[in-house]
This record gives structure tokens, sequence and C-alpha cells, in this order.
């Protein structure tokens, strides 16, 4: 499927408040997870996965700190409730809060 990006990495660009040191670690675990295929990796994988996770973290918060947009920022909040009803619709049911 090409155009579509794992669900569970977030944009994390523009957003009010903007996105911590945290969420672009979590985001780049899951690059280096979706990549290597591994969500937990081997002994003898693991210093290399972690390395992985380190460099693509900081090339992530590199990128996010340069870019620029005239839009305004968007509030997280916001995004949040619209992503849960979305969800609540979608599944049928109330999405937790």
């Amino acid at each position: 499927m090409a155009g579509t990006m794992c669900r569970n990495i977030k944009t994390l660009f523009n957003f009010d408040p903007p996105a911590t040191d945290e969420e672009v670690r979590a985001a780049s675990l899951q690059f280096v997870r979706k990549l290597s295929g591994f969500t937990k990796p081997s002994q003898a994988n693991q210093e290399v996965f972690d390395t992985a996770v380190d460099e693509v973290a900081e090339v992530a918060r590199r990128l996010i700190d340069s870019l620029v947009t005239s839009a305004p920022s968007r509030d997280r909040a916001e995004v949040a409730a619209r992503a849960r009803a979305r969800a609540a619709e979608r599944f049928g049911r109330a999405a937790a809060p």
C-alpha cells in the first residue's frame, strides 16, 4: 500500500504544545519496529535496534524543529477529541477519553 503510514506513528509537527522528546522517541521506536519487523528484538539485535531508535529520534527531532509553516498550530486536545469521535463512529461504541 504505497502512501500509507503505520497507524501508531502520530503526526508531531505543528501542534500546540509542541511535540515532546518522549513523543518523538515513541514515534521513532514504532518506525524502527515497523522497519525491522521486531516488536522486541533478540538480545543479539538489541544494541543495533536501540542505536537505530536513538538515531531516528535525533533526526526526527531535527526535522520537526526545522520545518516551517504559515498554518496555525493545531490544538492537541481538539485533535484528540476528533480522533476519539471518529473511532467511536467507526467501531460503534464510545471511545475512552
